[in-house]
């Protein structure tokens, strides 16, 4: 995109400092406490940050006039305003510095940091702030509107975080999100509403997740990770994007086709089904398809490893080579063997290692170990049969 004539015209800009201050508004929401973290203790930066919830954060005036980089971090539905409310407050004291937003739409709150003049980027990480230190493994969605001097600094702050990027224009990015997350919320939300309905015939979730499929299973998590967080990001991203209302009115009409399909029941129904639902769709997915029924499988996998009764959960305090080498070892020496092991993370953040044994593993011999573990200080065991 080009850059306004204000900006062609005007006294060239110092060159961006090699250790830029950065400067959070809505510091004290979930990502703005992640990105403050990220920023200090990954990037060894100075951070600044205002919060209408934290009467103990800087002044907007102080970010002004101190942050190089400001990051824009506020709920969806206010953040263009702020940023509108934050170019004039500015007035050009922003010239040469970098403002990025990390909101989950894109073209509303772009367009206001274009009418500013400082080189301006929107960001969009695909995920809900992370307990690991990095977005590493997760999409991050870039879309450079104007960039110059600080392009080298922001491959630097793209590299340490360590995301898959896809770049894209703001407007595409809208289009996207409505199918991306508009879509799918709407889907898994009608999904709940329907749960909901039939919990006095049938009973709540906890009644029907007994007989689950893998499917179900993946979908009630999904619902439940929706329901969890904050409420006020699901709102605006269904009524926040102007699109979502044509993606939601072609899902209600495949969803409609369908009922009408089932409830006539005939051959030509049948036929219609499997035309248009099934082989249709199968030939516009090609490869994409299997793949997916493959990750489908490997998720299935790790579900049902989940279900084990027999399991240890073990923390690894020192990330070294060998470490996870040496636990093993101890169920070596005990003679037990392992049904799986996965890695993930505590509620605090910590890795820890989750492994699995056969359901007629000796309890009195795996708790043996897990007291092993604690003596020799490889591991702490969080979990034991």
């Amino acid at each position: 995109m080009n850059a306004p004539a204000r900006l062609q015209d005007a006294t060239p800009p110092v060159p961006p400092p090699a250790e830029p201050v950065i400067g959070l508004v809505g510091s004290a929401g979930a990502y703005g406490v992640w990105l403050r973290c990220f920023f200090e203790q990954r990037m060894g930066l100075r951070v600044l940050g205002h919060d209408p919830a934290d009467p103990a954060s800087d002044a907007p005036e102080a970010l002004l006039g101190q942050a190089d980089v400001l990051v824009f971090a506020a709920p969806i539905r206010h953040t263009a305003a702020l940023i509108a409310h934050y170019v004039a407050q500015s007035a050009g004291r922003e010239r040469g510095r970098l403002w990025l937003d990390i909101t989950s739409l894109k073209q509303a709150p772009v367009a206001a940091m274009l009418q500013s003049q400082a080189e301006v980027v929107g960001l969009h990480p695909m995920t809900a702030p992370l307990k690991t230190p990095t977005l590493k493994g997760r999409v991050v969605v870039v879309c450079e509107e104007r960039l110059d001097a600080w392009r080298p600094w922001l491959q630097r702050l793209l590299d340490a975080l360590q995301g898959e990027y896809v770049r894209t224009t703001p407007a595409h990015h809208d289009r996207v999100m409505a199918v991306v997350q508009a879509m799918v919320h709407a889907a898994h939300l009608g999904q709940a509403g329907v749960l909901r309905s039939f919990a006095g015939e049938l009973g709540g979730p906890e009644a029907l997740l007994p007989y689950r499929s893998t499917a179900f299973e993946m979908d009630t998590a999904v619902i439940a990770r929706i329901l969890s967080l904050n409420p006020q990001i699901y709102e605006d991203i269904q009524f926040g994007n102007p699109h979502s209302g044509e993606v939601l009115a072609r899902l209600g009409a495949e969803i409609a086709r369908l009922q009408a399909l089932v409830a006539r029941g005939d051959e030509g129904a049948r036929v219609e089904f499997r035309e248009h639902f099934l082989a249709a769709n199968r030939a516009q997915w090609g490869e994409v398809a299997e793949e997916g029924s493959y990750t489908f499988e490997r998720v299935g996998y790790l579900l049902a490893d989940l279900t084990e009764t027999r399991c240890l959960s073990v923390h690894l305090p020192e990330d070294r080579a060998g470490s996870l080498r040496a636990l093993l070892h101890v169920f070596e020496e005990h003679g037990i063997s392992l049904s799986s092991i996965h890695s993930s993370r505590t509620p605090a953040g910590e890795v820890h290692f989750r492994i699995g044994f056969d359901a007629g593993a000796d309890v009195d011999t795996l708790r043996a170990a897990a007291e092993a573990i604690d003596r020799s200080g490889v591991g702490r065991v969080l979990e034991r049969p």
